[in-house]
Order: structure tokens, then C-alpha cells, then sequence
């Protein structure tokens, strides 16, 4: 069987999941280490990064445009690679910006605004398309582990450059820190070209060819395909999904270290473990994503709809007892507590990118980039909302007088109550990818070739 039948193997989604590791290399720098750099070494205002890292994130809400682009070209590699270079130079703006500080206070921010606002874009065009791309290469039964990998890759991309880097940064300089960045970025952009050449010419499945890359029956403008993709209900209510369960997710990832050390004394080695405890209950979970995928590939996407309603409702019960603890302060069981929220966390995310890549085809035809970018554009407004409401949360509560233990206890409330809110939408999506109901133009090519028929 060739390749293109087969759709992607193993190595193949490794292969792309590098893209993925490179994309993760060079955000790390700008989110954590640009960041610091920012606040300590130069001395400047908290909000300033903050703000940075908050245009990033909107201006990744042009995400359905990207996709429009690449469905109206009919090719997702031209975008991947270029989403790619605009972020790498961005991350190397974002360094050469902070010579600029030493002289010029305005001149500085005028042009890290700019290399985020590439960073940003750089992002959006890159992750949308490659997840696409990897929706229609990789076979349905594979799409919960491809999934899992790349985000793991992700993840990895984190761990090996900030370690890296931290090696060549010591003595610091900001001399060092543009070499680094500019390392990390032309690395980048190298691997994502090797990784991606090839592989829509060669492995983009029959059945999803016919609906992802051939042209549309109508070129219609970017206006058009939104309200096509926004009249279908099924893509709507996931995006609603998406939207509050990421908008929780980030409110918990900014609030758990700051949490442990206000409430529960923890000093900021033992908080850092304790981060260390939930990445690890994070990673189970997308393990046991992959894991179930695999057990139920005849009905994969009913399996993801249960991993994110369960994913949900364990979260917010998670952290319905996290509120308890930091009224009472007890420490019993809290370090399997994060852990376990972090596992139920790591069950709806990874399940979630995975119905992505299943619905990513069911409604308009023709319209899979920008079904995707709207779906990426929820995540990203919810990331930049969900690192201010935690904090605001916080800050508010206290101005008017409420204990820290009761404000984190109302903010971890306010959370939960967001995870119950999207395992109830949950129930509401639509997840039979062979359905209709959402006036779906599906060709018959394409609903032949999902049944195996020749």
C-alpha cells in the first residue's frame, strides 16, 4: 500500500511534530526569557511584557484568515514555512529590541511591539495550518496519538531550549541572548522546512483531499467562508467549548505557584516541584488520551467526547476541593490533588485537539483552514483572557478587603464553575463526523472513501 493510502506512519507524525518542537523553542524565549530579562535585568514595569505577551495572543485571532488563505491556494506547506520565518524573525526582533531600551524608552517598546505582533502571526499562520495539514495526512484511528505527540514535542521544544540556552546565557549578556535567540530561530526554520517538504505532496489521504485541498467549487472572499463556517452549529458550539475550557485552563496555570506560596507557604523551590508534579499529571493524562484512542479507534470520536466531559467535570471538581483547601489550609493530599488535576487537564486537551482534527472537515466544503482558525482563535483570545482573570480575580478581592486564602478560594471557584460550564456544552457537540446536521457539503468522494469502498 503507498503512502498516500496508508496516510502518515509513525515517523511521519514525528516528523511533523517537529514543526511543532520548533515553534515551541522559539516562543519559550519570548514568553520566559525575553520576559524576565525585561523585568529584572533592564528594570522595567511588570505590564510591559505582560502586554507583549497579550498582543501576541490577539493578534493570533487573524487565525480563520490564515486558514482562508491556505483554502483558497489549496496547499497548507507554503503557509507553514512562511508562518514559520515571520516568527523566527520576530523572536530575533524581540531581542534586538532590548539594545534599544538602553537609549530610547519608546524606541524600545515601538519595536517589541512590532516583533510580537510577528510572533503572533508567525504562530497563528504556522500552528493552524500544521494541524490541518496533520488532520489530512494521519489516519482517524491515529489522530489521538498524533495529537498527543505533537504536543508533547511541544512540550519538549520547552524543556530542551530553556535548558540550552540557560548553558550559553551564563555569564548574561544581551549580546548572548541574541546569539541564542538567532540560534534557536534559524534551527527552527531549518528543521520545519526539512520536516514539511513532501508531505502534502505524498501523504494527504484520498478522502481528505477531496474536501481540504482541492479548490472550492466558488472562490468566495474571507467575509463569505467566516459566515459559512459560523452558520454551522456544530463548529460554533465547539468553539464555545474550546473557549472555556482553555479560558480555565490558563486561569490555573497563572494562579497554582502563586497559590501555593501565599497559601500554603511554599517556597518557590517547592512551588517550582509542585509545577513539576502537574506537568507530570498533565503528561498521564494525554498518555491515557492516546491510550483510549487506540483501544477505541472504531468510534475514536466518541471516545474524545468522553475524554473531554470527563476531563471537565474532573477539573472542576479538582478544583472545587482546592478552593476548600485554601479556606481550611490544610496541606493533606494536596501535592495528589495538583496532580490530579493536572491529569484531567491533560485529558480534555489533548481530546479536544483530537476532535479537532476529526471535525475539521464536517460542514462547508472547502473551508477546513478557516473552521480550524476560528477554533484556534477561541484558544488564543481564551489564553490572553485567562492570564489576566485569575490575577484580576485576586487583585480585586483583596482591595476590598477579602483574605488571600478567600480570594484564591473565590478565583478557584470562578474556575471550576468554567469547567462545568464547557463539559455542558460538551454534551451538546455533535461528534458523528459522518452526520449532517449541520447542512454539511460533503463530496461523495469523500464519505466513499471514509467507508473503505472502492
Amino acid at each position: 500500500m503507498n503512502g498516500t493510502a496508508a496516510g502518515l506512519g509513525w515517523l511521519g507524525i514525528v516528523r511533523l511534530g517537529l514543526i511543532q518542537t520548533s515553534l515551541g523553542a522559539v516562543v519559550v524565549l519570548m514568553t520566559s526569557t525575553i520576559n524576565r530579562v525585561m523585568i529584572v535585568e533592564l528594570g522595567l514595569a511588570a505590564v510591559l511584557p505582560g502586554i507583549l505577551i497579550g498582543i501576541h495572543y490577539v493578534v493570533q485571532l487573524a487565525r480563520p484568515r490564515f486558514g482562508h488563505g491556505s483554502d483558497s491556494g489549496g496547499q497548507r506547506t507554503p503557509w507553514i514555512i512562511a508562518g514559520m520565518a515571520v516568527l523566527c524573525v520576530g523572536g530575533v526582533m524581540a531581542a534586538a529590541s532590548l539594545y534599544l531600551f538602553e537609549y530610547s524608552w519608546l524606541a524600545g517598546v515601538v519595536a517589541a511591539i512590532v516583533a510580537f505582533v510577528l510572533v503572533g502571526a508567525g504562530v497563528g499562520a504556522s500552528g493552524t495550518l500544521l494541524l490541518v495539514l496533520l488532520a489530512s495526512t494521519v489516519r482517524p484511528e491515529r489522530r489521538a496519538a498524533a495529537a498527543t505527540t505533537t504536543w508533547l514535542m511541544m512540550i519538549a521544544g520547552f524543556i530542551v531550549t530553556t535548558i540550552a540556552s540557560s548553558k550559553y546565557l551564563d555569564p548574561f549578556s544581551l549580546d548572548r541572548l541574541l546569539a541564542v535567540t538567532t540560534t534557536v530561530a534559524a534551527i527552527a526554520l531549518i528543521v520545519t522546512v526539512l520536516a514539511v517538504i513532501g508531505i502534502e505532496r505524498r501523504f494527504v489521504r484520498p478522502d481528505a483531499r477531496s474536501v481540504a485541498v482541492e479548490p472550492t467549487p466558488t472562490a468566495v472572499d474571507f467575509r463569505t467562508a467566516l459566515h459559512e463556517v459560523l452558520t454551522e452549529k456544530r463548529t460554533r458550539t465547539f468553539a464555545a467549548f474550546v473557549f472555556l475550557s482553555m479560558l480555565a485552563y490558563s486561569g490555573l496555570d497563572v494562579l497554582l505557584e502563586p497559590f501555593a506560596g501565599a497559601v500554603h507557604g511554599m517556597t518557590p523551590a517547592e512551588s517550582t516541584q509542585l509545577t513539576g508534579f502537574y506537568s507530570a499529571g498533565l503528561l498521564a493524562g494525554m498518555l491515557l488520551v492516546a491510550l483510549i484512542g487506540s483501544i477505541r479507534s472504531a468510534a475514536q470520536h466518541r471516545a474524545m467526547r468522553w475524554c473531554m466531559l470527563f476531563g471537565c467535570l474532573g477539573s472542576a471538581v479538582g478544583l472545587g476541593v482546592l478552593a476548600t483547601s485554601a479556606l481550611s489550609g490544610q496541606q493533606d493530599h494536596f501535592v495528589g490533588l495538583v496532580i490530579t488535576i493536572g491529569l484531567t487537564n491533560g485529558l480534555f486537551a489533548v481530546a479536544a485537539i483530537g476532535s479537532m482534527m476529526g471535525l475539521m472537515s464536517q460542514g462547508h466544503r472547502g473551508r477546513d483552514g478557516v473552521r480550524m482558525g476560528l477554533w484556534g482563535a477561541a484558544q488564543a483570545l481564551a489564553f490572553g483572557s485567562g492570564a489576566v482573570l485569575g490575577g484580576a480575580i485576586i487583585d480585586t478581592l483583596h482591595w476590598l478587603g477579602i483574605a488571600v486564602a478567600g480570594s484564591y478560594a473565590a478565583a478557584f471557584i470562578v474556575l471550576g464553575m468554567l469547567y462545568a460550564m464547557a463539559s455542558a456544552v460538551v454534551t451538546r457537540i455533535d461528534t458523528n463526523v459522518a452526520g449532517d446536521g449541520d447542512k454539511a457539503r460533503i463530496n461523495p468522494l469523500h464519505a466513499a472513501a471514509a467507508l473503505d469502498l472502492k
